[in-house]
Parts: structure tokens; sequence; C-alpha cells
């Protein structure tokens, strides 16, 4: 898994900045597409992409720009960058990933600890021969299962989950659009599969979505695999804020 920091783990408190890379698996298409998540300060990074050319750049110097699709701005302290590759890749080929006038500190976020090797590593992919992952499962369903909200000691981890039935056996991205019913805001983020489930709100530190104590929203996903091919857009899914049925929740 790529990651610079565990945004969605329980800290002591919350760090201030971190970087995080998708696909998580290694292995990709020659047409794979890319997000790069950015935490807290981090975020100021992510909203550079706009006027700031992206590489991919492989083992023997060779570039590759990507080309921004868009940037979704969560609502507590995430941000998004989603990229194409302007052109195809080459088969069985290592790219690291490259800003231009990258910092130094940009440069230490884009790497993750190797415990076996004991040091940090360069983010990157390697390239199959493969033109694209694979078709994703079209009997996938996703279902509500329950609002949940954990307190700790930085604040409380507050989420809609839902329940993923026959999923891809490739790394799915789902656009999730959420809707507050009673200011008629609407949110959209990507969020990731964990072990079968989304989790639709925010952790501790951070998060795609945030909800008032009160209150109804609705929900909507577009599942998509990292080379971009979608399935159709579920249905409207209506549900309470979780802090409904919360007893150690106040003042709301």
């Amino acid at each position: 898994m790529f990651l610079t920091m565990g945004v969605k783990s329980v800290f002591a408190e919350c760090a201030m900045s971190g970087m995080e890379f998708f696909p998580k698996q290694k292995e990709i298409s020659l047409n794979s597409m890319f997000i790069i998540q950015g935490y807290a300060m981090s975020e100021k990074t992510i909203v550079t992409f706009k006027d700031r050319l992206i590489y991919l750049e492989s083992e023997n110097g060779d570039l590759i720009k990507l080309d921004l699709q868009e940037i979704l701005i969560g609502q507590m302290s995430l941000t998004q960058a989603v990229f194409k590759p302007s052109v195809e890749l080459k088969p069985n080929t290592i790219y690291f990933l490259k800003y231009a006038d990258q910092t130094k500190r940009e440069t230490r976020e884009m790497a993750v600890y190797n415990r076996e090797k004991e040091k940090n590593e360069k983010i990157y992919w390697k390239t199959t021969s493969k033109k694209f992952i694979g078709p994703l499962d079209f009997k996938l369903k996703i279902s509500y299962e329950k609002s949940e909200v954990v307190h700790y000691g930085c604040g409380p981890s507050v989420n809609a989950i839902f329940k993923i039935k026959d999923t891809s056996k490739s790394e799915v991205w789902y656009k999730t659009e959420v809707v507050d019913l009673t200011t008629n805001q609407k949110t959209s983020f990507y969020e990731m599969e964990s072990k079968g489930k989304l989790h639709v709100g925010h952790g501790m530190c951070a998060g795609g979505f945030t909800f008032n104590g009160k209150g109804k929203y609705k929900v909507r996903f577009t599942p998509m695999n990292a080379d971009g091919e979608t399935l159709k857009t579920t249905g409207w899914k209506t549900f309470d804020s979780p802090y409904v049925n919360d007893k150690m929740s106040f003042g709301f």
C-alpha cells in the first residue's frame, strides 16, 4: 500500500500533513489512472496541480505527462487530484511519480517505508503487458449496513457504512456523491473499499464527508477501476445523520 501516513488510523494526535497514492497495487496496466490525495497542510500541494506539470518518470529517465482530470475537495482536511497519462505507458516498466519544481518536503512525502529493507523507498508502479486491467463485475451491489460514531481523544470517527457484494478482484474506486437534504449541498469524493465495506464520512483526523447532528442525507456511488472504466451509477440511497443515535454527542 502506498502511504506516507495512515490518515484513517487512530493517533494520539493528528499529524500535520500526509499524502496517499492510488492505485495501491504496484502492478498496473498500460492505461492506468492515478489519484493523489493530500491531508491537512498537504492539501496545498494538491491545489497547485491546477497550474503545475505532473509526470511519471521511468528508470531510464523517460517522462510521461499526467493530465489532470479533476480535483475533489473533501469536507474534512482531504483533497484529491485525479490524473490520466497523456500517452499509453510502456510495458514491463517501473515508473516513479515526479512533480515540476518539486520541493524537499514533497520529495519526502513521495516515499514509503519498507520494513524489510528498513528504509524509505520512492513511490513506484510497474506496468504489465496488459493494456487494461480487466472489466468490473456487473453483479456488484452496494447496500446500507449501519451508521457508526466512535469517540477518540482528538475527536470522533463518524461514518455511514455500506456493504459491497460481488466486488471485483481488481482495485475499485467509488466516486461517492453525498447530498445534505437540509441544505441541498452536494460533495463528491473517491472512497476506497476496506474489507468489503465503504465508510462514507470521516475518521478522527480527516475524511471526505462530515455530518450535522441531525437531518437526512442521500448518497450514490459510481464504481470505477484504475483504468477509468465505470459501472452504472447506483440509485440514491437515503440515510439519517450518524449522530442521531449517538448518546455521547451533545450540543446539536
